[in-house]
């Protein structure tokens, strides 16, 4: 399997950084120690934005729609499956009014495939699509669990492992149509998030606090 080609492997603002998302010059990054949500310019790799998460939750993912954000928030507790789906408007912070439960109190990473909100789900891998009404929809089974996911060119594409405690993580492509999956490179490292620029992939090492912008392989 050949690796990914990293482009770029900066030094994350942020400690442990988490949760990532590409907004042309802004990246979207929660951390993992500071319980905090944060705008990050692509450029400087400086925080312009920054607001604290209702009850010290961790953000685990995010994505965007439209002109507000979507977060998966919960206890940063092994034991503890309450996660929510919550609402962020860029500048202002979190919308009270919108809480959506995960499916069984369980997710970690959010897209939009331009119809529905698609919610990963690491240890069942599954990816869960989210209707406006809060509801579950169309599931697709992944062959991996899911450690960060994004939609981009027509399909998902998912950073996996088999075992977290290992460096043996991947890039996968899952067809929407088919549900078919294929390796697309391995990522040699323990990622966090996975998110996509129009051109290039990005994801998080967060035990390394870094983040990496990379290619897949020819």
């Amino acid at each position: 399997m050949k690796p990914v080609a990293e482009l770029h492997r900066l030094d994350s603002p942020v400690p442990k950084p988490q949760a990532l998302y590409v907004d042309g010059p802004t990246l979207w990054v929660s951390s993992r120690h500071t319980k905090k949500f944060y705008a990050v310019d692509r450029a400087s790799m400086k925080v312009t934005w920054e607001c604290v998460v209702p009850g010290n939750d961790t953000v685990w993912g995010v994505t965007k729609h439209g002109d507000a954000l979507y977060v998966v928030c919960g206890v940063d507790a092994v034991d503890v499956d309450e996660r929510r789906i919550r609402r962020v408007v860029p500048g202002r912070g979190f919308d009270a009014e919108f809480s959506v439960p995960c499916p069984d109190g369980m997710g970690s990473h959010l897209s939009h495939d331009g119809a529905t909100l698609v919610l990963s789900q690491w240890y069942p891998q599954k990816l869960i699509s989210i209707g406006a009404d809060g509801k579950p929809g169309r599931v697709l089974n992944a062959p991996h669990q899911v450690v960060g996911h994004c939609f981009a060119r027509g399909a998902f594409y998912l950073a996996t492992t088999t075992n977290e405690e290992s460096d043996d993580y991947f890039v996968e492509r899952l067809d929407p149509q088919t549900g078919q999956t294929e390796t697309l490179g391995r990522l040699g490292f323990s990622a966090r998030a996975l998110a996509f620029d129009g051109t290039n992939f990005w994801t998080n090492h967060r035990d390394a606090n870094q983040i990496v912008c990379f290619a897949l392989p020819s």
